[in-house]
């Protein structure tokens, strides 16, 4: 049921503290959308996929080396998804994947340094208007800036869609078990996660 105009203040915008928030909100889905902008116009000057770019941000950003399976954690991929989207990285050049020497089995994903020069120059005008907006700020702005956007990069790294989070009913999939899984004949109908 929708509100008053005077409890949304007009035009569907939330009156009061909520107005704010809006304002917050249209402000993040803007510069989302130019940042996607980007993402995907370097995606289409690589020959890439939109996805590919989000794995190239998750092994540059990561605190350690990014493995397959962590990348897969991170995107919410199936195994074979990840596999595609880092053969595709590889044959053009952006990453390499290297042996853990302790445990053989381990791949650790790499960010080559040619790769990592043509992401540099495609995201150049993004890092410039970065710069400008921060010189317009204080250093206590700034500081407050960057404590808004890690707390909230820490709340949505919390969202969990119904289908993901522990114990919540998901829908059937195609082989009556939870959607995301599916029966082999090999497990006599039993489901098992998609890889």
């Amino acid at each position: 049921m929708a509100g008053t105009d005077e409890e949304t203040g007009g035009a569907g915008r939330p009156a009061g503290g909520g107005a704010d928030l809006y304002a917050l909100a249209v402000e993040l889905r803007r510069m989302h959308g130019e940042v996607n902008r980007l993402a995907h116009a370097f995606a289409a000057g690589q020959g890439l996929h939109a996805t590919d770019v989000q794995a190239l941000g998750a092994i540059l950003d990561a605190p350690e080396p990014m493995t397959p399976g962590r990348l897969r954690e991170r995107l919410g991929l199936t195994s074979g998804a990840v596999t595609a989207c880092l053969d595709r990285l590889e044959r053009a050049g952006h990453i390499r994947r290297t042996r853990d020497t302790r445990d053989r089995r381990v791949v650790h994903l790499h960010y080559t340094e040619g790769g990592k020069a043509l992401a540099r120059a495609h995201f150049q005008p993004l890092a410039t208007a970065a710069a400008e907006a921060r010189a317009r700020l204080t250093q206590e702005e700034a500081d407050a800036a960057l404590r808004f956007l890690a707390a909230m990069n820490g709340e949505f790294a919390q969202i969990r869609g119904p289908e993901r989070r522990p114990g919540a009913g998901a829908a059937a999939g195609p082989s009556g078990g939870p959607r995301g899984f599916r029966g082999s004949r090999a497990s006599g109908g039993r489901t098992h996660p998609e890889e």
